[in-house]
């Protein structure tokens, strides 16, 4: 039995500082997004003339700090977060052989570009992001995989890049589940499926993580005077979550899943519990209303949909592993730590998570749920004699 027993769904990375500076032609290095130090030594990215992007630390907590008090640099930090053979050596720890990988930076639908208001710059930033992303993975390209983040801007450079991306290793599409938050169409509009059809062609799965839209109001000056910063957070943290239900609900209403029966969707660190009720609202409402007679092209339920085409991740929750995996679909589920940010889970207490949210759940569920179903999905290499050689005698 091997002593690898997770492949990790959402782990984060935490960018180089010199990632973009390095990388763009000299005429846009004044533009991209760096790293500046302030006077007490902490750290933030800005881009241009210092317009905020993001706090370093703040997505690098895990086994240093939390999201009250994060480390304020790089040397402050788990190595695991911005360095790849340290984070394969906690990999090893774990017993986790892979982690599919996210950005930071960027945001978490590739928005964040969004600020730069220059097309070429965009897709330039766009492109070394995920240049460097398969650089850090080539540390071990089975076990790091790379998401390709989208320039969403512009469908054909983004359908460009999700095939430049795929012939270096990529696993799958990060794509924001609110393209309308943008001024661009909705899911179901025909202007997407250019995308749908590259996602198919070369069966890679399409990712809504959550905050791909605008997060700023969760922690709006105005929010966190009346509620208190961490209490700001914690409503924003759970926002998202369920953020991401009404972005599947758009999804299983739009058609993409009828004209794309292979197409494959994953929903992010949104958890899990949610999902039956949506379901079972959805079908609900479906039924109800006579959807299939005006569209007679749906041919299934939503709960249908879901369980043919989408995948959803969990890591803290434990009512819902125990009490719901076969209101969801034990084959829809996958496993995440979200290393190393705030609300990953870090260290024993992955395992203590694991052992008592599966607890009820028997070991082929198990099995499924924390490797089969990535295995397949993301199709991951398991380690091979030789790796369980030196794992065992690390």
């Amino acid at each position: 039995m091997s002593s690898y027993t997770i492949i990790d769904a959402d782990t984060h990375v935490t960018e180089a500082p010199d990632l973009w500076t390095s990388r763009a032609p000299a005429a846009m290095r004044d533009r991209v997004p760096h790293v500046v130090t302030e006077t007490d030594g902490s750290q933030r990215w800005v881009v241009g003339d210092s317009k905020p992007m993001a706090v370093v630390g703040l997505t690098a907590t895990a086994g240093v700090g939390s999201f009250k008090h994060p480390p304020k640099n790089y040397e402050a930090m788990h190595p695991g977060a911005y360095d790849a053979q340290a984070r394969l050596k906690y990999m090893d720890k774990m017993g986790i052989w892979a982690m599919v990988m996210y950005p930071n930076v960027g945001g978490f639908g590739a928005q964040q570009f969004l600020k730069l208001n220059d097309p070429e710059l965009m897709l330039t930033c766009v492109r070394i992001y995920n240049d460097w992303q398969t650089e850090w993975a080539s540390a071990d390209s089975r076990r790091l995989l790379p998401i390709t983040s989208l320039p969403f801007w512009d469908v054909e450079a983004a359908v460009k890049e999700v095939r430049r991306c795929a012939a270096k290793g990529h696993r799958g599409i990060l794509f924001t589940g609110e393209p309308q938050y943008y001024g661009k169409p909705l899911l179901g509009d025909p202007h997407w499926n250019p995308l749908w059809e590259v996602a198919v062609e070369l069966d890679l799965p399409i990712s809504f993580h959550i905050g791909s839209g605008d997060m700023a109001e969760g922690l709006a000056r105005k929010r966190v005077a009346t509620y208190g910063r961490m209490a700001a957070f914690t409503e924003l943290a759970v926002d998202i979550f369920l953020h991401n239900g009404l972005q599947l609900n758009d999804l299983l209403m739009s058609g993409v899943l009828v004209r794309y029966p292979k197409i494959k969707f994953v929903s992010v660190e949104s958890g899990i519990g949610w999902i039956p009720f949506l379901l079972e609202a959805m079908d609900y409402q479906f039924q109800g209303n006579s959807v299939s007679e005006e569209h007679p092209e749906f041919d299934r339920l939503p709960s249908e949909y879901f369980a043919r085409n989408v995948y959803a991740c969990y890591w803290f929750e434990q009512t819902a592993p125990r009490r719901l995996i076969d209101k969801i679909g034990v084959d829809n589920v996958l496993f995440e730590t979200d290393f190393p940010h705030p609300t990953s889970l870090y260290g024993d207490e992955v395992h203590a998570r694991i052992k008592s949210g599966l607890s009820d759940c028997e070991e082929s569920v198990r099995r499924k749920i924390l490797w089969e179903n990535a295995q397949k999905l993301y199709k991951v290499t398991g380690p091979s004699a030789a790796d369980e050689a030196r794992h065992a005698s690390a």
